[in-house]
This record gives structure tokens, sequence and C-alpha cells, in this order.
């Protein structure tokens, strides 16, 4: 096993940190050497597989991210955009594939993950299936195929746990869809309406959002025109899509040179 990827799986008491150091745990093509959470968290020190509901798997948590990724090849990370632009400056300096899956980036967040990635591969989405990014695929052809005669509308739900709107998800589907039709999507946005918000603007990418429950992620692509509407849509039942989708790009990341990559690159959707 010693000649397989060490991993690090930042967040580890997380909903989706548990599911990745289970997904890690349970691979014979990866080793577990850490598992990071905050200083004060009450996990520390003990070990992560019992904490994760598995066999002891001799790897206490621990809160030094610097030592941790000394020893690894590659890094798992969905936290928060201030933990992760910190953890992507560290797996830059050892030279680990970064894996990120974090949510609600800025562009402040993303110029200093592009810096990190002038040293190391990193490997970021707003969603990690491969569902969802043939979805993306999809949505960038239809986009194109599609003029501004039909209206996009993205309507996303999540559990109701989820700090972020829209989803990582809904914003990846509402790139794709705006660079279809060679627009930022910035610029054609529309986040929410609320009132008397008057017609809608030819061109506009709306989004909506549900929260409620224990709702895993739903993404619905509406292409709304006169007569007809194309829909295509992805429900996810359960994460661990998510964290094979995440081990699978961090084993792909192994051999390739530093800089920016993202699922469609893994998948070779690119």
């Amino acid at each position: 096993m010693q000649d397989t990827p060490g991993l690090v799986v930042t967040g580890a008491s997380g909903r989706m940190g548990r599911l990745l150091v289970r997904t890690v745990l349970e691979s014979d093509r990866a080793r577990l050497v850490a598992a990071l959470e905050r200083p004060d968290h009450p996990w520390i020190g003990q070990d992560v597989g019992t904490l994760t509901g598995g066999a002891p798997a001799g790897t206490p948590v621990t809160a030094d991210p610097v030592e941790a990724f000394a020893r690894a090849q590659g890094v798992l990370d969905f936290t928060a955009p201030g933990a992760t632009v910190e953890f992507a400056r560290l797996a830059a300096q050892a030279r680990a594939v970064h894996v990120i899956g974090t949510t609600g980036l800025t562009a402040e967040h993303l110029a200093r993950l592009s810096a990190a990635a002038r040293h190391a591969v990193i490997v970021r989405a707003g969603n990690m299936s491969l569902g969802v990014n043939l979805l993306t695929a999809l949505a960038r052809k239809v986009a194109a195929a599609l003029d501004e005669d039909y209206d996009i509308e993205i309507i996303e739900a999540h559990h109701a746990g989820k700090v972020d709107a829209p989803s990582g998800t809904a914003l990846m589907l509402g790139e794709a869809a705006a660079e279809g039709r060679g627009r930022a999507l910035s610029d054609i946005a529309v986040r929410s309406r609320d009132g008397i918000t008057g017609e809608r603007q030819r061109g506009a990418i709306g989004f909506s959002c549900v929260r409620g429950g224990d709702i895993v992620g739903e993404h619905d692509l509406l292409f709304a025109g006169q007569g007809e509407r194309v829909l295509l849509r992805h429900v996810a039942t359960d994460r661990r899509v998510f964290a094979r989708g995440a081990l699978k790009a961090v084993l792909w990341g192994q051999d390739k040179p530093p800089g920016e990559y993202s699922m469609a690159d893994v998948l070779g959707l690119g």
C-alpha cells in the first residue's frame, strides 16, 4: 500500500469530510495519511476510522496541516472558502494535488487559488459527480444551439443545512450556459426576484433556490421557448457520488503538471 498516494481529508467531521474519510479508507488505490480539523474540535487526537463509523484506522485527527501535507500526495477539501485558500497555499508548498469541492468562493479567493496552481495541481469543481459534469457539457451545447428566444432558468434544491445559494453546481451550469452563448454569466445572471420586477430581460439566466429537509442535490436547467420547453435534469440521491468523484480526481492529478483543472478534464470532457 505504500506505493499508493497518501491523502489528507480536511474538515473530517463534516458531512462530506466523513464520506471522504470512509471512501479513502475503503479504497485500495489510496491511503489516508491524515484527517484535519480545527484546533478546538473535540475530535482532535481521536482515531478517525472509529469516529466515522468504521474500524480503527490508526489515523488520529490532527489540527496541523503543515505536518499532514508534508506526508501527502493529495488533499481532499470540501470546507469553507477562507480555509480552502490557506490549504491551497500549503498544498502548493508540499506539491500535493489539491481537489476542491468548496463552494461560495469569491473572485479574490479564486485569484489566490490561481496563484497556488502555479506550483501544484488544483482540481476544482462545484460538483464532483459524473452525471453533473455530463449535464454541464450538455448545458453548453444546448445553450449554443438554442438562441435567446429560449429563456434559461436554473432551479436547484438542497438540504436545509446548506449555507450558500445558488449552489456551486447551479453556478457551474450557469457558467456553461452563458459560455455556450458567448456571454459572461456575471452580466446576465438574475439571482432573485421579488415584488414588481418588470419583464424578463432577453438573454438573462435566472436562478431559483430551494432549501429543505435532507435533499442531497437536484438541478434542473430549463430552456423555455414559445410553444415548447427543453428540460435537463440531474438528481443526486447519495453523497457518495461526490466522494467517489473527488477520489477519482486526486488520483488523476498525480502525474499532471501544475495548473488549474476541472472535473471535465478529469473525465475527458474538456
